[in-house]
């Protein structure tokens, strides 16, 4: 509604307080939805809500390997110090 009614408001703000009201909600929630939506289509540059999920995930997944490799890293230098203990004896 705020795209498509936009040409009858003097700004963007205008059109976005006006329809906000319509729907009992903040403009400014309002103006998060609209460009979280112009992304969304392409008609603005940033990353789509896709794009975002996928990267969170794959934050997510690089912060557990990391953690993996740390233990791996751990246990491997521990059998080590183990096995050159029982060499010695």
């Amino acid at each position: 509604m705020v795209i498509d009614n936009r040409p009858d408001y003097p700004s963007e703000w205008a059109a976005l307080t006006a329809t906000s009201k319509l729907f009992g909600m903040s403009p400014e929630t309002l103006r998060t939805w609209v460009r979280r939506t112009q992304i969304d289509t392409g008609s603005r540059p940033g990353l789509t809500t896709d794009e975002r999920a996928r990267l969170k995930q794959l934050e997510r997944e690089n912060k557990d390997l990391k953690r993996a490799n740390a233990i791996l890293k751990d246990a491997s230098i521990f059998f080590a110090t183990e096995l050159d203990g029982q060499t010695r004896r």
